[in-house]
């Protein structure tokens, strides 16, 4: 059988009607280069025959007896893609807002979890500016399923490179078993005599690693501390009601900055978010005289030791200089602040977080998340983190979505209680697309804030290349990272 790990587990048992832990995204495509024409139809009979043989998008969750341990994954036997991919249209003329308000519905609903974890709709009628009548795709699938490495994979399975050659593939053909309830529960049972002793393992090296970033924090190379972030109108108790924007930014533009300055392309971006987001929060008052915090995820797939399991996931937080306004010193700060960060996050080991998550006990969990949710807690603790922000590496060449050339690929993470807003950046043949999610009611100008980050990357190249181009803020690397 294919138990979850209980990294995936866990983004099962956290999650509560309010916050909603699937990862979403809009794939803009058009539909001229489908062969033989674009209908919805064939969109959903292709779709079928790519996904019909892909665990994750045909299994589903069963739980274990008593919930005595994480639940196992099984091929759904009764497995419709008509309760998966759907059909919508926007009014027309249907532009950004139309799009945007329709995706921030749909991403503020539930997933079924008597099925197969994910959704997709086909958006027609999406007006992409020059007169071409675009299909936008909305599609999310829980965290319990992906990272986001693993969706990028995903969403390449069903994408080719050209408009009617086979996918790209690179799914596993694995499916688990249908288990009988009485040999979960033993192993349920024999799971659970063996944990404590797994606890004891993991306590040594624990201790040894709170030593080491004690003294890195006494030696100011320890990355950004938890719990101290300054609050804003965006760390807070959050509801199910969500909003989406969109934006995109060159990364030519971005490459230049980085080859100009000696940074990274993560650097780079990095720089232009704590931009973006001192400016948003400066003209409404709200700029915090300390700089905000972020949670960055970190991909330790090529590291880690350990098999099974969707989410093979790190963190590390990063101050993103908002309160540094002249965009050269927060770019070499940031990457000063950054090799700092990955040399201490590289010093823990890549499969602590999943280790660790092993215990997530699912009743404790769900029980403890709710309360939480309820008492407002988030608004009464110190800030942990002010956002979550992730940069993922996409295709540097054309991708074509079941026949339709990808104009854009938005990626959309989840919001949590405490940090109402989430921002993805993705690349995708020389651009950098900028996707933000956020609780409605803590962010209700979304655009205000992604409309700034091109603008702050204009004001960053112009700063960079014309103030000491030639002088790197540190050694140059010879790989983007």
């Amino acid at each position: 059988m294919d138990r979850l790990s209980g990294l995936d587990a866990s983004f099962l048992y956290l999650e509560t009607p309010a916050q909603l832990l699937h990862v979403c995204g809009v794939i803009v495509m058009d539909p001229a280069t489908v062969p033989g024409g674009y209908s919805f139809e064939e969109f959903q009979a292709e779709l079928d025959n790519r996904v019909r043989d892909v665990p994750a998008f045909t299994r589903r969750l069963r739980r274990v007896p008593l919930d005595l341990d994480h639940p196992v994954w099984v091929r759904d036997t009764d497995f419709d893609v008509e309760r998966h991919v759907h059909r919508l249209a926007l009014p027309r003329p249907g532009g950004y807002r139309e799009l945007t308000e329709l995706t921030g519905h749909l991403a503020g609903l539930p997933l079924d979890r008597s099925r197969p974890l994910w959704e997709m709709w086909a958006i027609e009628g999406y007006d992409g500016g020059d007169g071409r009548e675009l299909v936008a795709v909305f599609w999310k699938m829980h965290h319990a399923t992906v990272d986001g490495v693993s969706g990028a994979n995903l969403v390449s399975h069903l994408c080719s490179l050209e408009p009617d050659s086979p996918p790209l593939g690179g799914a596993e053909d694995r499916f688990g078993r249908d288990p009988r309830k009485l040999e979960l529960f033993g192993r349920a049972l024999v799971g659970n005599a063996t944990r404590p002793f797994a606890a004891v393992k993991l306590l040594t090296p624990s201790v040894q690693l709170i030593t080491k970033t004690v003294e890195r924090a006494r030696a100011g190379t320890a990355m950004a501390a938890p719990l101290t972030a300054p609050r804003t109108s965006f760390n807070g108790t959050i509801t199910s009601h969500r909003t989406i924007g969109l934006g995109d930014m060159d990364l030519g533009d971005v490459r230049a900055v980085k080859d100009a300055s000696g940074t990274t392309v993560n650097d780079v971006v990095l720089t232009v978010a704590g931009g973006a987001l001192r400016s948003y929060l400066e003209d409404r008052g709200e700029l915090p005289d300390d700089s905000l915090l972020a949670t960055v995820p970190v991909s330790v797939r090529e590291v880690s030791s350990r098999d099974g399991g969707a989410n093979k996931v790190s963190a590390l937080f990063a101050k993103l200089g908002t309160d540094e306004p002249d965009p050269v010193e927060r770019l070499r700060e940031m990457a000063r602040r950054n090799r700092n960060a990955k040399e201490h996050h590289n010093a823990i080991s890549a499969d602590a977080l999943q280790d660790w998550a092993q215990f997530a006990a699912p009743r404790t969990f769900g029980l403890a998340m709710r309360a939480y949710a309820n008492l407002r807690l988030a608004e009464r603790h110190p800030v942990v983190h002010n956002l979550v922000i992730s940069n993922v590496p996409g295709p540097p060449v054309p991708l074509y979505f079941l026949g339709g050339r990808i104009q854009a690929l938005y990626p959309l993470g989840p919001v949590f209680h405490g940090a109402g807003l989430n921002v993805t950046v993705m690349s995708n043949n020389g651009q950098l697309h900028v996707g933000a999610i956020a609780c409605r009611e803590s962010v209700p100008d979304i655009d205000a804030l992604v409309s700034r980050f091109p603008e702050e990357l204009a004001r960053l190249k112009a700063a960079v290349l014309g103030e000491g181009a030639a002088t790197p803020i540190r050694g140059r690397r010879t790989s983007r990272s």
